[in-house]
C-alpha cells in the first residue's frame, strides 16, 4: 500500500519524533511505501528515514520552491510547479492518507483531502494520527460541524482518529 503522510518539515521534540519514528518503521516492516512531501528535514525526514531503514520505498512529491530540501535518495521524486499540483499528485500516488502533526501546510493538505472526500472525489481511507492529543481540537470541530448540519455525511465517514502508529496501520489495513 502507498501511504501518503502529511506532516511537518519542522524540527520537533521527542514527543512527536519518537512516535513518528515508530510509525515509520511499522510502515516499512509491514511492506508499505511512504508517499510524502519529499523533504529531507524535520518530521518528514524522520518518517523517510524510518520507512527506508525498514525496507519501504520512498515516493516524494516536492514543489519547485522547496526543491533544495528534497531528499536525494528517494526511490522516486516528483517536483511540481505549485502546492495545488503537489497535493493532487500526493493523492494520485497514494492508496490511503495519514495526517500527522504539522503547521498550516499540513492543515491545508488535511482540509483539502477531507473536502475532496466529502464530495466523493476519492474514497481513500483517511486517518488522523492524534499524537499527544495534537488533533483533539480538530476532532471536536468536526463533531460540531456534524452536529450543526455543516457536513452532508457523518464525520466518521470523512476520517478516523488513531492514537498511535500501530492503531493507524491497523485501521488502514482493515
Amino acid at each position: 500500500m502507498n501511504i501518503c503522510v502529511f506532516c511537518s518539515a519542522a524540527e520537533l521534540s521527542a514527543v512527536y519524533t519518537e512516535p513518528a519514528r515508530e510509525f515509520a518503521e511499522l510502515i516499512g516492516k509491514r511492506g508499505h511505501n511512504l508517499v510524502w512531501g519529499g523533504s529531507d528535514v524535520g518530521l518528514m525526514k524522520v518518517m523517510a528515514d524510518g520507512v527506508q531503514s525498514a525496507g519501504g520505498r520512498l515516493i516524494g512529491v516536492s514543489v519547485e520552491f522547496l526543491r533544495e530540501t528534497a531528499r536525494e535518495d528517494a526511490d522516486e521524486m516528483v517536483v511540481t510547479a505549485d502546492l495545488g499540483a503537489r497535493k493532487a499528485e500526493l493523492l494520485r500516488r497514494s492508496d490511503a492518507v495519514v495526517v500527522m502533526v504539522g503547521g498550516t501546510g499540513t492543515l491545508d493538505e488535511a482540509t483539502e483531502i477531507l473536502e475532496l472526500r466529502k464530495h466523493r472525489q476519492h474514497t481513500k481511507r483517511i486517518v488522523v494520527l492524534n499524537t499527544a492529543g495534537y488533533y483533539d481540537g480538530l476532532r471536536q470541530q468536526l463533531a460540531r460541524m456534524e452536529a450543526e448540519g455543516f457536513l452532508p455525511l457523518p464525520a466518521s465517514e470523512l476520517c478516523t482518529f488513531a492514537e498511535d502508529g500501530a492503531e493507524t496501520l491497523d485501521l488502514l489495513e482493515a
